[in-house]
């Protein structure tokens, strides 16, 4: 093939045709998309974001000279959220004049109301499975076979020291399981000053009540349920209809479903009337 150069063609043959397309014309094609994978390729074999220097947790390193990649906490440093200067807020113990640890009848902040709502909601959420509302170790979760919960108003119980309930809380005791991770400190705080609270009304006499205040009996204030009225504010009495009452269309089946449970086009009976 007779080759030569104009200006500004690149190669053409004397045809004037490109040298590539003429090459592709004979049978060269295959060989130049081969060709253009292979550079493609080659550009993209980079192993610069592949072997990054990076820290692979409970990996090992060459970087450090332990050869450990997960560091130690550096000294004399505390982590952020990390400080607790108030011991006796986290822990609910303090150390004795003989060394060990004690527990002390002491809350760590002044209890407020609000205090106390806030440990009563906690309360009635994780206590009440095992303790009950009212703490006598009679929870829904022990009448279906589970181990008996502790009664918080037996002596044993009662004369407990407050942080003794945090302590327990935070730790666990027995078959209870520790509530730290769905109880935050303030949290079991105010769960054990609601506890001390309970304990309290379950076992309070007409004397400890202020002066002013009414005192009603719990026979006064219980809801009396009459013959043959639901006290629930959805509760619908459904009485069966006899088999001659019946409308044509139910007489073959008996239905005590409210209507919403029936066919859009068979029409409803007539409301019941009290």
């Amino acid at each position: 093939m007779n080759l030569h150069r104009d200006q500004g063609s690149g190669i053409r043959d004397r045809v004037g045709r490109p040298f590539v397309a003429r090459l592709m014309r004979q049978g060269g094609r295959p060989a130049i998309l081969a060709a253009m994978a292979c550079v493609f390729l080659v550009a993209g074999c980079r192993q610069d974001m592949h072997n990054e220097p990076k820290m692979i947790p409970q990996r090992g390193t060459s970087f450090f000279a332990d050869h450990r990649g997960a560091r130690p906490q550096v000294l004399n440093t505390v982590a952020r959220g990390q400080l607790h200067e108030d011991s006796y807020f986290y822990t609910g113990v303090v150390e004795g004049a003989n060394g060990y640890r004690e527990e002390r009848d002491m809350m760590p902040f002044p209890v407020t109301m609000t205090v106390l709502e806030r440990g009563q909601e906690r309360f009635n959420i994780y206590c009440t499975p095992c303790h009950s509302r009212v703490g006598n170790g009679l929870g829904e979760i022990v009448d279906r076979g589970y181990k008996p919960a502790a009664n918080l108003h037996d002596q044993v119980r009662m004369a407990q020291p407050l942080s003794h309930y945090f302590f327990v809380m935070t730790h666990g005791y027995g078959a209870m399981p520790d509530y730290s991770a769905q109880l935050t400190p303030a949290d079991r705080w105010a769960v054990a000053a609601y506890i001390r609270a309970l304990q309290l009304s379950q076992a309070a006499t007409a004397a400890d009540v202020p002066a002013g205040v009414q005192i009603r009996s719990l026979q006064s204030i219980r809801i009396t349920r009459s013959p043959g009225r639901c006290l629930r504010p959805r509760c619908r009495r459904i009485r069966r209809w006899p088999a001659k009452e019946l409308p044509p269309w139910r007489r073959r089946i008996r239905l005590t479903r409210p209507s919403r449970y029936l066919k859009a086009n068979r029409p409803r009976r007539p409301p019941i009337k009290d």
